[in-house]
């Protein structure tokens, strides 16, 4: 499945910048036994012009989630995480030039 086009299609809101921000998906197409399922991406900014590790939810518990379908949850949040990755990763930026793997080892947030 093509994950980037399914994010672009089903996007309900996307706020990015070089101060982190979030976006937030429509599942209802990958998971339609769940009422009105959503995916959020979201990023903290740290300070100092760098951004924390980006973290996900859901509007759902992830055990009403099929056993079959765990493995398409794992890459659909995979994937809205390096999808927004690539929205807040200006290149000129040191802290931003960051690799996503880079972005994933910081804390989530200053606090």
């Amino acid at each position: 499945m093509n994950y980037k086009q399914y994010i672009e299609d089903n996007t309900i809101r996307c706020e990015a910048g070089h101060r982190g921000g979030g976006i937030e998906i429509n599942l209802a197409e990958l998971f339609p036994y769940i009422d009105d399922a959503k995916m959020s991406a979201y990023q903290n900014y740290l300070g100092g012009e760098m951004l924390g590790s980006i973290d996900s939810s859901y509007n759902f518990k992830t055990e009403e989630v099929k056993a079959k379908d765990q493995p398409k949850l794992e890459e659909i949040t995979d994937q809205l995480k390096r999808y927004f990755h690539n929205l807040t990763n200006h290149e000129g930026n040191e802290w931003e030039e960051a690799s996503f793997e880079q972005t994933q080892s910081r804390p989530a947030s200053a606090y």
